[in-house]
């Protein structure tokens, strides 16, 4: 028998051990039922696809929170994956959005700027980092057009309620543009094994309802300008944030994922948790463009405003004087804890790129790199400062 309290550890904390490939595939492998999504034109290859009929039920208030409803299922116990054909039906606000990003990123190429990427090289895709920023302030009347679309409000309100927070970030993967490896997104998705691993079961749960992932074509994506791959079913996995990274696992989504052609227009939404990842452009004349939104729960804050770059600066000459006189880490751990900012987002991309790693350096990663060199107290000012302004927009 095992003891109550092996037993208890073992229920909130996941490892690979935890990860089994025959679970993984009793889940998703099942198949969509149309019939259970009243308000879906069709299911294709186990990807819902909302037209017509969505249009037409969300006419009434009652009828938009029935939709809703049937949206959230989708998300969380379905598929995990929506599509809405022609969520743009005048696509000439697509094609101004369109010319107003192209223009940006011109303009940040003539300033000598690669963006850097999470899964790619720099330069070898066009980013536009801060996009929903960066339209708003120069194109404000576009900005207007563009998101005052009644779907992306309507999905994503769904899945996070009211006064949820929209980002936006411009991907455009050129001709012989490379497939990305499976993986989940933000948050636990933009972390290695081992700090995901450090996270209970339960912020496991948690993560995927923070925020809503979606994309929104602005150019017509045959198969093969490599549409993003999907895995349907796979964000119900719960150890999925590290099994992404485990062989067995991303042998298994390279045999199974999905790609669905989109038109102009059209925008996909799905679970943070699902299996997925870019596909290789394998066209020779076809920049792929989408607009990545990241859509944020309102509840992602804390109740106080905290000046952790003042705290931290005058902090640091106790840590400085506590290591010197061999205070160990493990003692130092909860002080830094406590005062240094432990989380990399949300950052100015632009400015801090996640270049050779998923996530730009913390505050407290600075800090310990500081005490672990010996920084005098103005060097960290001025590598603490610099680090906030890398986070502020521009």
């Amino acid at each position: 028998m095992t003891a109550p309290t092996a037993r208890r550890r073992s229920q909130v904390w996941l490892s690979a051990t935890d990860c089994d490939i025959n679970e993984f595939r009793a889940l998703v492998e099942v198949s969509i039922d149309l019939g259970d999504y009243p308000h879906a034109d069709a299911v294709d290859r186990n990807v819902l696809i909302y037209g017509t009929a969505l249009r037409s039920a969300i006419a009434s208030d009652d009828g938009r929170r029935n939709v809703q409803a049937e949206l959230v299922h989708a998300l969380m116990a379905g598929p995990g994956i929506v599509v809405f054909k022609h969520a743009y039906p005048d696509t000439r606000v697509i094609d101004r959005a369109t010319e107003a990003f192209t223009a940006l990123i011109d303009e940040q190429k003539a300033r000598g700027v690669a963006g850097g990427d999470h899964f790619a090289p720099p330069g070898a895709n066009d980013r536009l980092w801060g996009a929903l920023e960066k339209l708003a302030v120069q194109h404000p009347d576009v900005f207007a057009d563009y998101y005052a679309n009644e779907l992306v409000a309507l999905v994503s309100g769904a899945w996070l309620g009211p006064n949820y927070q929209m980002t936006s970030d411009l991907n455009v993967v050129n001709p012989g543009g490379q497939a990305q490896t499976a993986h989940r997104d933000y948050h636990l998705g933009f972390m290695p094994l081992t700090t995901a691993a450090a996270y209970p079961a339960h912020v496991h749960q948690l993560s995927p309802v923070l925020t809503l992932q979606g994309a929104i074509a602005h150019c017509d994506m045959p198969i093969e300008t490599g549409p993003t791959m999907y895995l349907p079913n796979s964000q119900k996995y719960l150890p999925g944030y590290i099994a992404t990274e485990l062989p067995e696992f991303a042998a298994y989504f390279r045999a199974n994922y999905v790609q669905l052609p989109l038109e102009k227009g059209d925008a996909v939404f799905f679970n943070p948790g699902l299996f997925h990842g870019a596909g290789t452009n394998r066209s020779t004349d076809v920049k792929r463009m989408a607009n990545l939104l990241q859509v944020s729960s309102a509840f992602g804050r804390a109740l106080g405003t905290v000046n952790r770059t003042t705290l931290c600066s005058a902090l640091y000459p106790t840590l400085l004087e506590r290591k010197t006189a061999g205070a160990t880490d493990r003692e130092l751990a909860p002080i830094i804890a406590a005062a240094a900012e432990g989380y990399p987002f949300p950052t100015n991309l632009d400015l801090d790129q996640p270049i050779g790693s998923l996530n730009p350096e913390t505050q407290a990663e600075l800090t310990w790199r500081a005490l672990d060199e010996g920084w005098d107290l103005p060097t960290y000012i001025t590598e603490l400062q610099a680090q906030q302004e890398r986070h502020e927009s521009v």
